[in-house]
């Protein structure tokens, strides 16, 4: 038979060729399922997303396959092997050393020996307790700034709010001053090209991190730096969960304005969180770290005075695949293992894994004074019903539940026994603690504490107890979103 003679694929009839091609996307989508269980299986996840990514694989291969490999990424080794890893140390002619009692402290050294830094002494530190606070004080430091401004943050809003600082940012860059804004790509989608452009005008640059299109590597999607890092030269730094919106910050007062929690620090903390920031951008940008710190030595005069007077120790905890360990999940659940009185957690979203969960289980039973302050409604519906089974026990064992009341709650806070503090950007569930780039200060100052003890009781009296009653299980569809939701929460 002649080769003209042959038949061809496209003479085939029909049904045999839509059955060819059926049985070769089977095929195809076995391989692509079996590819993603062992990748899945592989890596060292919580027992918990493990068993929802194995539930959509293989019961949604249709939507679980392709999801997974889109964004089931977690410590990417590509990624991880790009963007260099955190080394959260100053010399010593720029820090203070902490306290002996600090240095000393079982959860300290438990977040320092699993990839972050110590404590720094030599800090100031003043908590931001409200938007306008907060959006003053920004405004404050950049028009105060003399040589650089770094800015990262998830969420940066057209919005009237957001245009007022791209304006202030882009009029320091015309005066000379060095400004770098990062954006998270996700976050920013809408607001990182055209929008930003005034500051690209006066000279300023900005970086999107890991943009969303095209994907910078598989899995890449799902790794977001949800941290919110402001840093003027080199030495005041604010962190903690505003973003740039109207919903958390701004010149004036709104009604519908999230409460929120931040702080602003000067010292050597400071300048470690821009560190941090420094190697985002890095990352971001293409720029070689070595050049950023040459061109930073040059503009800010290194080495910085330490301020004698200042009394703070904080410790800088960034978290996320630049980081070899969790040290802010260590740090937290080594908090709630050190507590001897009482815990207190605020956080807009409540998804723990089983390990958290159980320790606060086992504190309440112990008799601590074991206190969790949610929003009564997030702006998160599904991770409201996902709470619930978690909700439900801990107040069986004693814990006491406490819903904001008045406007959404978007900080992040944890104090126990009115010794130690946490806040930064990190909610407790397992996306911030185990997927995102995260930033969190913990903070072993008497002072310090106290303060931030004061602000969580004034929370506390706008809440009004969750109760046992209202946990309880509802009827159908309610029932079901509930379950649905608690399925596949490892995975939210």
């Amino acid at each position: 038979m002649t080769a003209a003679m042959q038949p061809s694929f496209a003479d085939l009839d029909p049904v045999v060729t839509t059955s060819l091609w059926s049985h070769l996307f089977t095929v195809g989508g076995v391989l692509l399922a079996v590819f993603a269980l062992a990748r899945l299986l592989g890596e060292r996840r919580q027992p918990a997303n493990t068993v929802a990514w194995l539930l959509a694989i293989v019961l949604v291969p249709y939507f679980g396959v392709p999801l997974f490999l889109l964004i089931g990424g977690r410590k990417i080794k590509r990624l991880a092997a790009r963007k260099r890893r955190l080394r959260l140390t100053l010399p010593a002619s720029r820090t203070k050393r902490a306290t002996e009692a600090t240095l000393a402290n079982p959860t300290a050294q438990t977040i320092a020996t699993n990839g972050a830094g110590e404590p720094l002494g030599g800090n100031e530190v003043r908590l931001l307790t409200s938007g306008q606070d907060t959006y003053f004080e920004l405004e404050r430091q950049i028009l105060a700034a003399r040589h650089t401004i770094h800015i990262a943050t998830f969420i940066l809003a057209r919005d009237p709010v957001g245009r007022r600082i791209v304006n202030l940012l882009a009029r320091r860059a015309r005066e000379g001053v060095r400004v770098r804004l990062q954006l998270d790509a996700l976050g920013c989608f809408f607001s990182s090209r055209s929008f930003v452009n005034p500051i690209r005008d006066a000279g300023g640059e900005v970086a999107r991190f890991l943009p969303v299109l095209p994907l910078s590597s598989a899995g890449s999607a799902n790794l977001r730096n949800h941290r919110k890092i402001a840093v003027f030269d080199h030495h005041t730094a604010l962190v903690g969960g505003h973003n740039l919106a109207r919903e958390y910050l701004g010149p004036h007062p709104w009604r519908k304005r999230w409460t929120d929690l931040g702080a602003v620090i000067s010292g050597p903390a400071a300048t470690l969180l821009d560190e941090v920031f420094l190697a985002d951008w890095s990352f971001a940008s293409g720029q070689s770290l070595e050049s950023l710190h040459k061109s930073l030595a040059a503009a800010v005069a290194i080495p910085l005075a330490v301020n004698p007077s200042a009394a703070s120790d904080i410790q800088v905890v960034a978290s996320g695949p630049d980081v070899t360990g969790d040290p802010l999940y260590e740090g937290i659940l080594s908090m709630i293992q050190e507590a001897t009185h009482n815990i207190w957690l605020v956080t807009p979203y409540f998804i723990p894994d089983e390990v958290i969960l159980r320790t606060l289980v086992v504190k309440a039973r112990a008799g601590r004074a074991v206190t969790l302050i949610l929003p009564a409604s997030s702006n998160h519906p599904l991770a409201d019903y996902a709470r619930r089974p978690y909700l439900r026990q801990l107040v069986r064992a004693g814990a006491r539940v406490l819903a904001y009341e008045p406007r959404m709650l978007h900080a992040k806070a944890v104090l126990v026994d009115d010794r130690i503090g946490l806040i930064g950007s990190a909610n407790v569930d397992m996306r911030s603690l185990f997927v995102n780039f995260e930033i969190g200060v913990v903070m072993h100052s008497q002072s310090d504490v106290q303060a931030l003890r004061a602000w969580v009781g004034e929370l506390a009296r706008e809440c009004r107890p969750i109760t046992l009653a209202k946990l309880k299980r509802r009827r159908f569809p309610a029932n079901l979103a509930e379950d649905l939701s608690r399925l596949f929460a490892p995975l939210l």
